[in-house]
């Protein structure tokens, strides 16, 4: 035992257990020294950037998206209005991994369609600032808010948020005229300014709405909020208020603009009415028309169906895109191109027998009376409308004079300000034809020309455009349907001013002749059309209690054979002719120019010269044909 004993060195095992201890301390307090200088730097050296990022977690930048302006009528009558609506959102960073299921959830508690879950995945992809929350259905109703908010416990991420969407209280009145406002498509996010339309989810889809877009929409505003561990704001820190859309004033005149739809009721037709002294557009009607509230937060696929599958098609606006043959409504410009072009003089007479042929024997070009008018000059030739005049100096002039002067007068070219679906219809020339047909000018296409016949196509605006040029005796003004911006100055008073509208379409000069004189001419025939023994729309110039410069027409819509008569009772009504005119009114200083087009309403002077003058008397006079009463009028009555 004492030789173990010796082998054992207590000395050796206690200085090996004092090493060691001293090296676990120096390692543990080096270990405490890392952790202090961690603990330091995280601290001090890089507070500034820890407690930024701290902050982002709890208070975020969100955009507040400005209040779109209002539009009203000529008289200050609220066409387009903002109403309070609430929707469903989702917060996605919220959400996370549980979409899906978040989703289904919400269907199982209030309504959501297909179309809903589909358009919010794609406004999900689109580039969004962070903790912005995601639509995924508008217009809820009370109760179905009231559904959510008792489930909020158990949808994380969803809430329900107050909104301004767009409403028209006049329904499809305006429809055509106005355009509407929608939700905002992936193409219109991704060509629009997205500091701008931050936290906006509507935008202009036509008409005055998305032209005047940038006025309407405003500028976005920013605030900052403090949020909880939910992604709900507590409080707001700091805002920048968003500056309101500026409110427009219009020409329309609401009142004459419902006259003139009851006026059209039934019918697949236009009419379109200018003040000649502003250019400003007091109606454009176009039936049937639907009702744009449809559109705002997203139609159903059962209701757009409807409108897109009704044989009226009632989304086409015949007023600015319908394109239609002028037929006789176009006679007065082209008989002013004959003798201002010193083609022929206005003694130029003709004999009539009903018909007109190029050569002996040759095809007949016939008139729209049977048996002809006799000896006729061009006073008479506009006062009842004889195609035989227009024949032989169309044929005089060839198609040169006439497509120039008609060119001046506005036809195939846009020449409106703010109606951005207006087309140019088509004003042929030898040049158009070589280009679009690769064929050469005929000279029956100058006789087709002469009656507003062939391929001359024009809209129902180009139309009230012309009578506007006409009714001013050249003076051209730019047909808009804007009259400025409402504002209040510094003194409480409101007042309009007109911007300066950027890229805005220019429009023909005015038209000179190189014989003034011929103005009154041509009117002075164009009053007796109305007002003469033998006027085609004489009956509507009965009793009436001012002068009214007209013109009817009546465009074939099918061809009919050289040999054969054409007869309405034989055909379908969808092939009967179109029924036009085209006034001003009071001849000698007009306050209003139109043009009226009734799809295959047959003859122009029996069908649309009546709807001229009612409109023309629910504007002058007060008087409303609709309610057999005279009401208060929106103009002078007594001028």
């Amino acid at each position: 035992m004492s030789r173990f004993e010796q082998l054992k060195d207590h000395s050796q095992e206690n200085r090996t257990f004092v090493f060691r201890v001293v090296l676990a301390f120096c390692i543990v307090l080096l270990l405490i020294g890392v952790l202090l200088g961690r603990l330091y730097y995280l601290q001090v050296v890089q507070y500034d950037r820890y407690a930024a990022m701290s902050d982002n977690n709890r208070i975020q930048l969100q955009p507040v998206a400005p209040t779109r302006g209002l539009i009203y009528d000529t008289h200050g009558v609220l066409l387009a209005e903002n109403r309070p609506s609430y929707s469903v959102t989702i917060l996605k960073e919220e959400v996370g991994k549980q979409l899906d299921s978040t989703l289904s959830e919400l269907q199982k508690i209030i309504e959501i369609s297909g179309k809903d879950i589909e358009q919010f995945k794609k406004r999900l992809k689109l580039r969004r600032r962070p903790y912005e929350t995601v639509p995924v259905r508008f217009r809820l109703t009370e109760e179905e808010i009231a559904k959510l908010a008792v489930n909020y416990h158990r949808l994380p991420g969803v809430q329900v948020e107050a909104d301004l969407i767009r409403h028209y209280p006049y329904g499809e009145s305006l429809v055509h005229a106005m355009g509407y406002v929608g939700r905002i498509n992936i193409k219109e996010l991704q060509q629009a300014d997205p500091k701008e339309y931050a936290g906006t989810n509507y935008i202009g889809k036509l008409g005055i709405e998305k032209f005047y877009e940038p006025m309407l929409h405003g500028s976005v505003g920013m605030q900052k909020v403090e949020t909880n561990a939910r992604g709900r704001v507590m409080r707001v820190l700091e805002r920048t208020d968003p500056v309101p859309g500026q409110n427009l004033q219009l020409y329309i005149d609401l009142r004459l603009q419902q006259i003139t739809e009851k006026l059209l009721q039934g019918e697949k037709a236009s009419i379109v009415a200018i003040d000649p002294a502003t250019g400003g557009i007091l109606a454009l009607v176009s039936t049937p028309g639907y009702d744009p509230n449809l559109f705002v937060t997203g139609i159903s696929t059962a209701n757009y169906s409807a409108l897109r599958d009704s044989p009226d098609l009632p989304l086409f606006n015949r007023a600015v895109r319908g394109r239609y043959p002028p037929g006789s409504t176009i006679k007065p410009v082209n008989a002013l191109a004959a003798i201002d072009s010193e083609t022929v003089l206005p003694t130029h007479t003709v004999w009539d027998p009903g018909f007109y042929t190029l050569t002996r024997g040759g095809r007949r070009y016939h008139d729209w009376k049977r048996g002809g008018h006799g000896k006729v000059n061009m006073h008479l030739a506009l006062e009842q409308s004889c195609d035989v005049w227009f024949y032989d100096v169309g044929y005089r002039m060839g198609v040169d004079p006439m497509s120039d002067y008609l060119g001046r007068f506005g036809f195939g070219q846009v020449t409106s300000l703010d109606l951005p679906e207006a087309l140019a219809g088509i004003l042929p020339s030898r040049e158009w034809k070589r280009k679009t047909r690769n064929l050469p000018w005929y000279p029956g296409d100058s006789l087709n020309l002469s009656i507003g016949q062939g391929f001359f196509l024009t809209t129902p605006l180009q139309l009230a455009t012309a009578a506007t040029v006409l009714a001013n005796r050249g003076k051209w003004v730019q047909p808009k349907l804007l009259k400025g911006v409402r504002d209040v100055d510094e003194d409480g008073f409101l007042r309009l001013a007109m911007p300066d509208i950027p890229n805005a379409r220019p429009y023909p000069e005015d038209v000179k002749l190189k014989h003034p004189k011929y103005w009154e001419t041509i009117i002075e025939s164009m009053v007796a059309v109305v007002h003469g023994e033998r006027g085609t729309a004489r009956r509507i110039g009965k009793d009436a209690a001012y002068k009214i410069a007209g013109k009817s027409g009546t465009a074939q819509v099918i061809g009919i054979k050289q040999d054969e008569r054409y007869d309405a009772d034989k055909l379908d009504k969808r092939f009967h002719d179109h029924a036009l005119f085209l006034a001003f009114a009071p001849a000698d200083k007009p306050r209003i120019a139109l043009a009226v087009i009734v799809e295959n309403g047959g003859g122009g002077s029996s069908v649309a010269a009546p709807l001229a003058r009612q409109v023309m008397d629910a504007y002058l006079l007060g008087i409303d044909p609709t309610a057999d009463k005279v009401v208060a009028s929106g103009t002078d009555a007594h001028e």
